[in-house]
């Protein structure tokens, strides 16, 4: 077996080289659009063939905007479902505000690097959050806060509470 790569492999590359990565499928979305929709093949599959990850995006009657959502969601899921061993504490460090805790919301640039590394870490401490926040500096409703920010982030969080024997979060 090849050791797995680091996530910020692929997650840090521009757009351009991570899509040289993927088979694109594009095909015909099914539901409302109009005419339009069931005439184009504007849906977007990636499958980003190094990890095995397939996103899609199939919202828009644009297959240039699908292609361009569907590698945002590609960047998203390398944070969410690749983890590192040790976490890159560098993205954590740059999350943080001059008060020392973390106040990101999903749009902004650095959250997802900086909720790969919360994921990482929590990962690495059997999904026990409050030693998760004592190992990033931060307090436990902090860190509950930040995981809460994003629905997709948080199912991840009780995915592996399940995984380590753990209650939900709540």
């Amino acid at each position: 077996m090849t050791p797995r790569l680091p996530r910020a492999t692929w997650a840090t590359l521009s757009d351009a080289l991570l899509l040289a990565q993927c088979a694109v499928d594009t095909y015909r979305a099914s539901g409302p659009g109009g005419q339009k929709r069931n005439k184009t093949s504007s849906a977007v599959r990636l499958r980003h063939l190094p990890t095995g990850l397939i996103v899609i995006a199939e919202e828009s009657r644009s297959q240039h905007k699908n292609k361009a959502k569907a590698l945002q969601r590609l960047r998203r899921t390398l944070y969410r479902d690749l983890r590192d061993d040790p976490p890159p504490m560098d993205d954590w460090t740059a999350a943080r505000g001059t008060d020392g805790h973390v106040h990101l919301s999903p749009k902004e640039a650095r959250f997802w690097p900086a909720i790969g590394v919360a994921l990482d870490v929590l990962a690495l401490t059997e999904a026990q959050v409050s030693t998760a926040a004592e190992q990033l500096g931060v307090s436990t409703a902090n860190l509950i806060d930040l995981l809460q920010a994003d629905p997709v982030a948080w199912q991840e969080a009780n995915r592996l509470r399940t995984l380590f024997g753990q209650k939900l979060l709540k």
